[in-house]
């Protein structure tokens, strides 16, 4: 995840495989990606500037238009904000198969 100076998301990235399980076993692979794609299905459905992103096999990247409006910056952040609620939550329970990285943009 990509947060500026201010700590408001301006992106984020989902790439890999957990390994706790075979594929499509994988419960931690499931609710990362049940949570990633419910925060971009959001995003597409209630901004108006609509995010950059990429879905293939195990990657996932989406990025905010630079220039959002007010009503759309405070939605963006709403959904990505609950998406990072999600995934710590299910990084505090499985920690030697998920790592949260914030990076600074």
């Amino acid at each position: 995840m990509c947060k500026d100076r201010n700590n408001v998301v301006k992106s984020f990235r989902v790439e890999g495989h957990t390994g706790y399980a075979d594929h499509g076993q994988d419960i931690i692979c499931a609710g990362i990606s049940a949570i990633t794609q419910t925060a971009l299905l959001g995003l597409l459905q209630y901004l108006e500037k609509k995010p950059v992103y990429e879905r293939e096999g195990g990657l996932l990247t989406c990025t905010l238009e630079p220039e959002l409006s007010d009503d759309d910056a405070l939605k963006a952040q709403t959904i990505l904000g609950t998406m990072e609620i999600g995934l710590k939550e299910i990084e505090s329970q499985y920690q030697d198969f998920i790592r949260i990285r914030i990076r600074r943009c």
